[in-house]
């Protein structure tokens, strides 16, 4: 666990400037180094100068915690065994060539106060993403494997690395480089002389471009799939809010491994923590829920951060000073950052019940892969919001939802496909399942969960891109393609959005509601 009490409002990875020497000077002690020196400001200086890109830091509240440098160079100067002296030309980054196919990193490092929250995996991320629009053939570097001193004497590096990949040692670097998809090609020794803790050995990692094209004219297209998961929420006895985020969690690591950019889970999954007031009346006891959704919030908002994923969270229920009750949600972004969503209209179950008041945000939010919207349950039957949201350039709707019976299921999944055909976007939908016996008014769920596409060739024909098994506890993860809608924009069998006869009528959003 990260051993800061630093509240975390927003982090960020950008391009080292020379005026971020002085912090990392004074914060920072070098890892790849034979010697107790900094980098010079001069070096900075130099690597800023000859290859910007390559050069990051990682911003916590405006603070600088973390740092990967990096060169490009060619494939037959490392393949083989090397040191760290000469493959960067004595720390002069001479052996730098634009014209390269390798991208080398040459430092990472990561403030001890600011460990455990995997955000050394977001500089490796970029990496990846700038070795593929650089259409590098892959990243490569020399590993040090400091824990190998404990077991020098019994065996060699290569055994040790064996049971490193097979989790029988645990090893600090190698084992995070591991779990991020490089591969071991060759032991070196004396790369670095004086790492005393790997014997002088480190690990030549490499990382493979998948996408690498050799050098043509051509230049290579940005990929534009997003990965989305759901959460198809088991409803259960749970007593805390622990219990609770120790099932949200799992599920948020378990999406994560899979790379997804979003997770979506249901509204009111929070629900079963109402028991604990099911001695109260149903008006009181929803509002007793309340005291948690603060809480619920910052923790979405850690684990956004940690396991590098946008997170949309379902919707729980908002009590203001003045008594007025909302059901919300929050868009949480991966950078810590995150916005409010509200439910528009509220059912008439939900005002005789709980005695809920309709929000009024209407609102598309911008995000690091696609530009979104979220109705909650109800707010999918009303075509007039997403028609807005698209008009606002909206790719994908998530909606949470909570359904009891079948027929009210049918609803907000007949509806869902509708809006993902006349807005030409992507729908995705995450309800509830099982039974809460002692929470009053949410005795039974019903759902299956899925991905809503257009109805034209590039898409599946009935417009069902994936569904969750009905009424059963799982994930369900699923690629949308967004070039897809912007070819179908121009090249559609229809066009739904442009054929509008603006000429008899329009819609519109109210100002200052």
């Amino acid at each position: 666990m990260m051993e800061s009490t630093e509240k975390i409002s927003k982090v960020e990875v950008r391009k080292l400037h020379i005026d971020d020497y002085t912090q990392l000077a004074q914060s920072f002690t070098r890892v790849y180094a034979d010697k107790d020196e900094f980098w010079t400001q001069q070096q900075i200086r130099k690597l800023i100068q000859i290859f910007p890109e390559g050069q990051i830091v990682t911003v916590v509240n405006n603070k600088i915690v973390g740092c990967a440098l990096s060169i490009i160079v060619d494939y037959d100067f490392v393949k083989g065994d090397h040191t760290y002296a000469k493959v960067t030309g004595n720390e002069t980054f001479s052996t730098h060539s634009p014209k390269g196919n390798i991208l080398y990193g040459i430092e990472v490092f990561i403030h001890p106060d600011y460990r455990g929250l995997r955000l050394a995996r977001r500089m490796y991320e970029y990496r990846k993403e700038l070795c593929e629009k650089l259409n590098l053939k892959a990243i490569m570097f020399g590993g040090r494997i400091p824990n190998y001193y404990k077991y020098s004497d019994k065996m060699q590096p290569k055994e040790y690395i064996g049971k490193v990949r097979s989790r029988d040692i645990y090893d600090p670097v190698l084992t995070f480089q591991l779990s991020n998809d490089f591969h071991v090609r060759r032991v070196m020794k004396n790369y670095l002389p004086n790492d005393e803790e790997s014997r002088h050995c480190a690990t030549l990692l490499q990382w493979d471009n998948i996408y690498y094209q050799p050098p043509t004219e051509n230049i290579v297209d940005k990929k534009t799939t997003v990965r989305v998961g759901i959460v198809q929420w088991q409803m259960r006895p749970y007593k805390t809010l622990d219990d609770v985020f120790e099932q949200v969690e799992f599920f948020i690591d378990a999406v994560s491994d899979y790379k997804s950019d979003f997770i979506l889970f249901p509204e009111y999954f929070n629900a079963p923590l109402m028991s604990e007031f099911n001695h109260l009346g149903e008006a009181q006891s929803i509002r007793a829920l309340a005291q948690y959704t603060e809480q619920i919030r910052e923790r979405f908002i850690n684990l956004a951060i940690s396991y590098n994923i946008n997170i949309i969270t379902g919707s729980m229920p908002l009590l203001l000073k003045d008594g007025t009750l909302y059901n919300v949600g929050y868009l949480v972004r991966r950078d810590g950052t995150y916005e409010q969503y509200e439910k528009i209209h509220i059912t008439p179950d939900e005002i005789k019940s709980w005695g809920l008041s309709g929000g009024h945000l209407v609102q598309t939010f911008d995000t690091d892969c696609a530009k979104i919207g979220v109705l909650i349950c109800y707010d999918v039957e009303f075509p007039e919001l997403s028609r807005i949201m698209a008009e606002q350039g909206m790719q994908i709707l998530f909606v949470p939802f909570l359904t009891d019976t079948q027929n009210a299921y049918s609803r907000v999944r007949v509806c869902a496909q509708a809006r993902a055909i006349e807005n030409e976007c992507f729908v995705v939908i995450a309800g509830s399942v099982g039974n809460l016996p002692r929470v009053h008014n949410m005795d039974i769920q019903y759902a299956q969960s899925g991905v809503f596409t257009p109805c034209d060739f590039a898409f599946p024909t009935d417009g069902r891109r994936a569904e969750a098994t009905p009424n059963t506890e799982m994930i369900l993860v699923s690629d949308v393609d967004l070039d897809l809608l912007n070819e179908l924009h121009t090249y559609g069998s229809v066009h739904n959005l442009l054929d509008r006869r603006h000429d008899l009528y329009e819609l519109k959003l109210k100002k200052g509601n």
